[in-house]
């Protein structure tokens, strides 16, 4: 297949997370161009109800087509992002995407919410997807210089500010609008140089181990599309002119159908005509 058929050929992309799920969605979706991949992710060992690791996702990903970096570490810790991105351009020679899909969900209200479990959420959603986004600007400049249409994609929600999403889980709408703000802040900060700052978020809820572990999970899966139509949007996205393509909160199918994409049984989890559960924040 030539190059011209494969934009992201030869680019190279750091993703916080994808050990599974919808990150490891998108890592495979553009490694099918031949492209290079770092995962910053910390399952090292099989998780007893989770799928996957770092490892089996680095093994799939290079199956798909890619060449794969796998940093076993958490996006909470400084230097191990730092050494990620250093390593990342050493073997790659550079920073073209950064991915955003690390995440920690806890839906509890206020006062149930313990602080250990709010601050998790927002060292990893919030502080998380600042510091890789933060460590990776100088190198995503020199991607712009050379050319290479450079993006950061970070997997969170429209700031929608509607009281009824912080009324029913505050602690994970902080945490998850957090991200947001990175993509408007960024997105603004960064217009000049060139850079394409937007977030992605599925109009359903995802078919992932979430969803299937949480109670009346067949039921949900019924309700619920697979990772695929994120990874095809991402693509979408990632392979768009990043001088135009900037500051957006884009929705899944939306993207999809902006490219004649409006068939979407295909993404079902289930086979059917279930109604499909809307996600958070829509």
């Amino acid at each position: 297949m030539p190059d011209s058929d494969r934009p992201l050929a030869g680019k190279t992309l750091i993703m916080s997370g994808g050990s599974r799920g919808i990150g490891l969605e998108i890592a495979k979706r553009v490694a099918a161009d031949g492209a290079n991949i770092t995962l910053i992710a910390k399952t090292d060992q099989p998780h007893p109800k989770l799928p996957g690791t770092v490892h089996t996702a680095a093994a799939e990903i290079e199956q798909a087509g890619g060449s794969v970096l796998a940093v076993v570490g958490d996006v909470r810790d400084d230097a191990v992002v730092a050494a990620a991105i250093d390593r990342t351009v050493e073997r790659f020679g550079g920073i073209d995407i950064v991915i955003n899909n690390a995440s920690a969900i806890d839906l509890a209200t206020t006062e149930a919410l313990s602080m250990k479990a709010y601050d998790l959420m927002l060292d990893i959603n919030c502080r998380g997807s600042f510091l890789l986004s933060k460590l990776a600007i100088g190198a995503l400049r020199k991607s712009a210089l050379a050319g290479r249409n450079p993006h950061i994609l970070t997997l969170s929600p429209p700031l929608n500010l509607e009281p009824r999403w912080a009324g029913a889980h505050l602690g994970y709408t902080i945490a998850k609008y957090g991200m947001s703000l990175t993509t408007l802040g960024l997105a603004e900060e960064l217009r000049a140089d060139g850079i394409g700052v937007n977030s992605l978020w599925p109009r359903t809820t995802i078919a992932t181990a979430a969803i299937r572990n949480r109670a009346g999970g067949e039921e949900r899966m019924a309700r619920s599309r697979t990772p695929a139509i994120c990874a095809d949007a991402a693509y979408l996205v990632l392979t768009s002119p990043a001088e135009r393509m900037t500051g957006n909160f884009l929705i899944d199918e939306e993207v999809l159908a902006e490219h004649g994409i409006t068939d979407l049984d295909r993404y079902r989890a289930v086979p059917g005509n279930a109604p499909l559960t809307v996600d958070l924040f829509l």
